[in-house]
């Protein structure tokens, strides 16, 4: 049987060659699966604002959705160009990763922003405010740990990876309240739907991290820190709402300059990440790990 480590010119027989080509290209599966399913959930949940009924798309939501395509997209070429164990242009793409980090986490503060700001005009509020204020945090924290333990080539790489989490946990609530007929808000005695939807997302982004965690135990704990961020900003939400704290909170987000916040917030990190050390050398390799 041939070796999964032999190089595609270096199998002897155009078997050897195939079955080489197609254990690289399994190798990865589950970590392509949980990105296409991300894309798709973030297809459905901006489904209603680009094509519903009452479609209002703003420039937030234009620059945000291609950001998060461009942030997946980035993370299933990685996972490519490891598993092919081309790990010089890896690297170089590692490059392109360090810039669009900042990119993605000042797109999600700016559209956080957006939101609550929306809310105060309104006099509606903003019922997410602290799931987006949170899960901006949040994201921002996962990538920066991502390249303070870039040495440790699994966890860099769960790191990266457990930040699609977040995005699919959004994407599925607001799939649900599009589309899931349990779930659709059709006037204020069905509201409560808003909270069913967001326990659903909040169960299934805990499951997924489980998993993701029992599948490498020493490894995997960003994506059940990921998966159960969302319960935990939900409980931060009930405590700040018992303590009157929410209308504060929206509008001192909501004051916010949208364009200072999104600069600002690329720089901070960008900072950050450049603080880490990742510009000091060359490594062997980085990122994801490699398939057994």
């Amino acid at each position: 049987m041939p070796s999964a480590c032999l190089q595609i010119g270096e199998a002897d027989t155009p078997e050897e060659r195939v079955s080489v080509a197609l254990k690289r290209t399994n190798a990865y599966l589950v970590e392509d699966a949980l990105i296409v399913v991300t894309l798709l959930l973030t297809v459905a949940g901006f489904w209603n604002i680009y094509l519903g009924s009452d479609a209002t798309p703003e420039p937030y939501h234009h620059l945000h959705i291609a950001t998060v395509f461009l942030w997946l997209g980035l993370l299933w070429y990685q996972l490519r160009l490891i598993g092919s164990k081309r790990f010089g242009e890896h690297r170089r793409v590692g490059i392109a990763v360090v810039v669009a980090a900042p990119w993605v986490f000042a797109t999600t503060a700016m559209l956080s922003v957006h939101s609550a700001h929306r809310g105060v005009v309104s006099g509606e509020g903003d019922a997410l405010i602290v799931q987006n204020v949170m899960v901006t945090l949040e994201l921002g924290a996962l990538i920066l740990l991502a390249f303070v333990l870039r040495k440790r080539r699994q966890l860099h790489g769960a790191l990266l990876m457990s930040t699609t989490i977040l995005f699919m946990g959004i994407a599925l609530f607001f799939t649900l309240i599009s589309f899931a007929p349990p779930f659709k808000i059709e006037g204020p005695e069905t509201f409560y739907r808003f909270g069913t939807a967001g326990m659903a997302a909040q169960v299934t982004g805990i499951v997924v991290g489980i998993v993701w965690f029992l599948k490498d135990v020493r490894n995997g704990w960003p994506y059940l820190l990921a998966g159960a961020s969302f319960v935990l900003n939900e409980l931060i939400r009930s405590s700040l709402s018992s303590n009157g704290l929410i209308e504060p909170l929206t509008a001192t987000v909501g004051a916010l300059h949208p364009v200072f916040t999104f600069v600002g917030s690329f720089v901070l990190l960008l900072a950050l990440l450049v603080m880490t050390g990742t510009f000091a050398g060359p490594r062997r390799t980085r990122g994801f790990p490699r398939p057994a």
